[in-house]
């Protein structure tokens, strides 16, 4: 019987607050879609040097990094915008390091929310930090009162947004205040909201399964079809292990 693929999540991480001692959590979402989805999730704590992470990587088939707070842009030469909730530096520093090894590996990785953006900064992309100053003519994409505000979303025909929503009326979740302002250089864009804001990309090298959503696929306020891009990605992974064994196999010969 064939293996299981082995997927990595990252985890937030909340600092310890007077009695109440630090914690790594992860919503459920992110690991019950990869297990419905036919892989096993392994859940990865905030290591701290390159090749403790390096070493955890040569264990799997694939990463996903989860959303969450936001990204400290004095890490990529900006200043803090007053709007920013900003995550713990303990999460984001083991997530640098972790998108950087991803990228260098070509390892498939599924980007979700915060984890779409960094991917984006680490292959040298930039964002916009806040989307009512900088589009102030988008539509909202956030609602603090409604926790499932859902928008519109323009899918791009022959790409894996298009695969999996076709034509016809999308919406998904929307519950963010930064964005994707310029795409890094290896992705495209596969979706967007109504205003332009990306709201999707993908890799666009054949020898690296890389996906990005702004929209949580993963939350309960996502669609059944929303949730087939877990099912996607780990196809995708299986599909690129099934070309590559035999390749590894004549190289061993």
């Amino acid at each position: 019987m064939a293996r299981k693929l082995v997927i990595g999540l990252n985890m937030d991480y909340r600092d310890g607050r007077e009695t109440q001692p630090p914690f790594s959590y992860v919503a459920s979402g992110y690991y019950d879609l990869l297990i419905t989805s036919g892989a096993i999730p392994v859940a990865l704590p905030p290591l701290v040097t390159p090749e403790d992470v390096d070493a955890v990587l040569d264990l799997l088939d694939g990463v996903v990094l989860v959303g969450g707070a936001d990204l400290d842009p004095r890490h990529d030469g900006f200043m803090v915008h007053p709007s920013m909730r900003l995550q713990s530096p303990r999460r984001e520093c083991f997530d640098r390091l972790l998108a950087r090894a991803v990228a260098q590996r070509k390892m498939p990785v599924l980007a979700i929310g915060a984890g779409m953006q960094l991917l984006n900064v680490t292959m040298g992309g930039n964002l916009f930090f806040h989307i009512p100053e900088d589009l102030p003519k988008a539509i909202p994409h956030f609602d603090p009162s409604d926790p499932e505000h859902r928008h519109g979303l323009e899918v791009v025909p022959g790409t894996l947004m298009y695969r999996i929503y076709g034509e016809g009326e999308v919406r998904v979740n929307s519950f963010h205040h930064m964005a994707v302002d310029e795409l890094a250089p290896c992705f495209r864009v596969s979706a967007t909201a109504p205003d332009g804001v990306i709201e999707a990309y993908e890799s666009i090298l054949p020898d690296w399964v890389a996906y990005g959503t702004q929209f949580h696929p993963e939350a309960l306020s996502a669609s059944a079809l929303d949730r087939r891009i877990f099912e996607d990605f780990v196809e995708a992974i299986a599909k690129q292990k099934q070309v590559a064994q035999p390749e590894l196999l004549r190289q061993a010969a």
